[in-house]
């Protein structure tokens, strides 16, 4: 098993997207530990490169006041938060909503570690070109950041403060500032999950439908193994369960068969094309980068016992309350006629296949002594389960552990 130590280690790396389910969850600005370490100088979390899925996602473009993007920016008037807004525009105040919602948090915990003290911005949403090329900083999802007391040795635990706040990525830049950036709202990678809308349907072993919302322990669905044919696969569990939030999904039509599909741009869902110079013809894709002409695998009409593939035609986005992260034995399901994977965020379905497989032996196990509606379907409490959970907390505490971090 030596050879598969590097994936492994890989796969764990991955773990706080892949596990952080459809929204924010018990995730980002949540966790306590019992003490909290401080960053050395120039070390950042995680130990990626900033514009990349495992942190803050790639550069979408400059945002100026003139541009259509503008009005993603929003203002923060926080009074515990001082900003230093050098150029007298304000700009320092505007930024995405994320960016947002982590500084506050950050502020909170400022003012609780140090009374008296204040979170300082001194840089934020850059309409002046004083950056570098393709900065955070020019979509508002960057801030640099100090106390107001500007005492040096506050620093590295203000870093600290920043990654427990949920901040994507924060870098001790220099002795002078924090470097701290988010994702982009309507990107991938901020959509850190990958869920249905509950009212979305599957089909059941005897052949009618129910509400993906409720799918219990015992159900079996229709799915696909990985030669693309039609099985009934067990149903595990929800990953992540969330009964009331409002959130934003994609929804595919195709043509004949006509078929509709929804769900989150992060989740995988598989595309054929036969260019592919692997041979494959079928590969999974992120929902988010799906445009018309492309091919789904969908149920057929008068041949329901196989996939075929079905034309998209419109792509668009809906409001929905409710999300879903249905898990299965296969890894993959049907939902209103349409095969997706269970999975999201990583590219590598059968990646992250594999990292559900001892869920898959447990569940196993439990079937056979009569446990296992302890373990999923209606008796699962919402929220993220506890195995992602636990798959979370390890695979942050490696990214946050020196041996990952560069010397300073």
């Amino acid at each position: 098993h030596i050879e598969m130590l590097p994936v492994s280690l890989c796969l764990l790396l991955l773990l706080p997207s892949v596990t952080s389910g459809c929204g924010p969850g018990r995730g980002y600005g949540k966790r306590r530990h019992p003490k909290l370490t401080p960053l050395a100088l120039k070390q950042f979390i995680p130990n990626v490169a900033e514009k990349t899925l495992g942190a803050s996602g790639k550069y979408e473009g400059k945002i100026t006041r003139s541009s259509e993007r503008f009005k993603d920016l929003t203002p923060n008037y926080n009074p515990d938060i001082i900003f230093k807004d050098e150029e007298n525009t304000n700009a320092d105040r505007l930024m995405t909503q994320r960016c947002k919602d982590k500084l506050n948090s950050l502020a909170i915990s400022v003012m609780n570690l140090w009374p008296g003290v204040k979170l300082r911005v001194t840089e934020g949403w850059d309409e002046d070109g004083h950056h570098s090329e393709e900065s955070l900083h020019y979509e508002g999802r960057a801030v640099d950041i100090t106390t107001s007391d500007r005492d040096k040795s506050k620093y590295g635990m203000l870093s600290r403060l920043a990654v427990e706040a949920g901040f994507d990525w924060v870098y001790y830049e220099s002795k002078g500032h924090i470097h701290c950036s988010v994702k982009a709202e309507n990107s991938v990678a901020a959509k850190a999950g990958g869920c249905f809308p509950g009212s979305s349907r599957v089909i059941l072993e005897d052949g009618g439908t129910k509400p993906l919302r409720e799918l219990q322990a015992g159900d079996k669905v229709l799915a696909a193994d990985r030669q693309g044919n039609l099985v009934l696969s067990d149903f595990l569990m929800f990953m992540d369960r969330d009964r009331k939030t409002v959130r934003e999904f994609h929804v595919l039509e195709t043509e004949e068969p006509r078929r509709r599909l929804t769900l989150t741009p992060a989740h995988l869902v598989f595309v054929m094309n036969n260019n592919r110079t692997d041979g494959s013809a079928v590969w999974p894709v992120f929902t988010s980068t799906i445009k018309p002409g492309q091919q789904l695998l969908v149920v057929g009409s008068e041949r329901p016992d196989l996939l075929i593939p079905a034309r998209v035609t419109r792509v668009h986005l809906e409001q929905h309350e409710g999300s879903y992260a249905p898990v299965t034995s296969h890894g993959t399901i049907i939902v209103d006629q349409v095969l997706a994977s269970c999975y999201a965020v990583v590219g590598d379905h059968d990646l992250a296949h594999w990292v559900f497989a001892p869920v898959r032996l447990w569940c196993s196990f439990a079937s056979l002594v009569g446990m296992l509606t302890e373990l999923s379907g209606v008796h699962q409490p919402d929220g993220v389960h506890w195995y992602p959970e636990l798959l979370y907390h390890v695979g942050r505490w490696l990214m946050d552990s020196s041996c990952f971090h560069p010397q300073s």
